[in-house]
């Protein structure tokens, strides 16, 4: 019966994967008109927390298991920053795969299956991560 349900929640990742592929694909034009207004700036002027925002619901592929205020596949931001903020803990450490899953250990089969995303990432990206899941901690 695990067997089942890990296989039908990686399923579920694989299908929202591909749906937010598809709408990240969508947004990129207004970010590139954006860019492109910006002659003589750095292309590098988002914030962390909105690049951090911006790989949550795109490339991280972290929209399709976790939302802001309610537990879902995965649990909320929220909690995941409460949790970290509590515990004093390295959030950037667990993307990359070093460290133990503090907040629901029981899903931490299904969240293997992200690190290939999050272990491709830049130190940068990573932080901008943290810092998005932060700025959503109440």
């Amino acid at each position: 019966m695990k067997k089942a349900i890990l296989i039908l929640f990686v399923l579920l990742a694989i299908a929202c994967k591909k749906e937010s592929q598809e709408n990240f694909g969508k947004t990129a034009a207004p970010e590139k008109s954006e860019e492109a207004s910006s002659e003589g700036m750095p292309a590098q002027t988002k914030t962390p927390e909105q690049l951090g925002e911006q790989l949550f619901n795109g490339k991280g592929n972290c929209a399709s298991c976790h939302q802001v205020d309610v537990k879902s596949i995965g649990p909320s931001v929220q909690e995941i920053a409460k949790m970290y903020k509590d515990k004093n803990s390295d959030m950037v450490s667990f993307l990359r795969g070093e460290s133990d899953p503090i907040v629901d250990p029981s899903q931490f089969e299904v969240m293997k299956a992200n690190f290939a995303i999050t272990k491709a990432m830049s130190d940068e990206e990573l932080k901008g991560l943290e810092a998005y899941f932060y700025s959503k901690a109440k």
